[in-house]
């Protein structure tokens, strides 16, 4: 992947994240601040729990930090389209919602939709 493809993706992830916290903040009381600047985004929650999500550029990753521990991201391919945990496998956004959900404790949904 060249570095002009992992930024359109990576831009495209952390646009997907906002536009979810705002949809969630419109939906639900769970009232999630979400501050970006440049290329990391802080989600704060009521309770002042955080979860931080910032881009690696060099290692064409996304690194996300919660309370649970930090996840590294590498997008998968072009064809399917998702950012990958590079230890488990799993996909950024089921991870980001099922983290949300156990700081904020309140179901949160995040989704590149």
């Amino acid at each position: 992947m060249t570095d002009t493809e992992y930024l359109r993706h990576a831009e495209s992830l952390l646009h997907a994240v906002e536009a979810s916290c705002d949809r969630i903040n419109e939906t639900s009381d769970a009232d999630i601040d979400n501050q970006r600047v440049g290329g990391m985004i802080t989600l704060i929650f009521a309770n002042k729990s955080q979860i931080i999500i910032n881009l690696q550029k060099p290692l064409h990753e996304v690194w996300m930090a919660t309370k649970a521990g930090g996840y590294h991201y590498q997008f998968n391919s072009p064809s399917d389209s998702i950012w990958r945990c590079t230890r488990e496998g799993t996909e950024f956004f089921a991870d980001l919602s099922r983290h949300a959900s156990a700081q904020s404790g309140e179901r949160l949904t995040f989704s590149d939709q």
